[in-house]
């Protein structure tokens, strides 16, 4: 049965451990697709580090644009995660935060056409003042614009708040 979850939070609030508790509960063994590029040598250690910590039970794939090229058919999948995911399509637009948004809700549309249980995890990065940087206040458009999509789309909505979780829908 198809079910879509969506996480968000603020950095650090337990997003990604709750959604990858959420997706062992679920299967034995879980798709976990890494959205991140990889920008430096410390940005490089700490996604191996993350791998290692995930264990073998996990399926690991890794896609920084196109999910909707990924099969996922069958399988509890946890995306983390939609911000980074975002900043991909965010840099190579240029900025450009319509075509940014037409590409990434045209993929998530199509990828959630499969039969899975997707789990989202997305940063509320919304929730502080208004950014004097004209490329930050852009961003956090797109990231507004895309986290709305896909909450509307979702059959559950969770925000963690340090380290708790509360639903917000479903």
């Amino acid at each position: 049965m198809k079910k879509i979850t969506l996480i968000t939070g603020g950095q650090r609030s337990g997003k990604s451990t709750y959604a990858q508790n959420l997706a062992l509960s679920l299967s034995d063994n879980p798709i976990y697709l890494a959205t991140s590029a990889v920008w430096d040598e410390e940005h490089r250690l700490r996604i191996e580090r993350h791998k290692a910590d995930r264990g073998s039970e996990w399926t690991n794939v890794e896609e920084l644009k196109d999910l909707q090229l990924v099969n996922v058919s069958g399988r509890v999948v946890v995306i983390d995660c939609v911000t980074l995911w975002s900043t991909n399509f965010f840099t190579d637009f240029d900025g450009d935060t319509l075509q940014s948004f037409a590409a990434l809700t045209s993929s998530f549309d199509q990828f959630i056409q499969q039969e899975a249980h997707f789990i989202f995890v997305t940063n509320e990065i919304g929730l502080g003042g208004i950014s004097a940087n004209d490329l930050q206040r852009r961003f956090t458009d797109l990231i507004g614009w895309v986290n709305q999509h896909i909450a509307a789309k979702a059959d559950e909505v969770v925000l963690m708040v340090s380290g708790i979780e509360m639903k917000v829908k479903g």
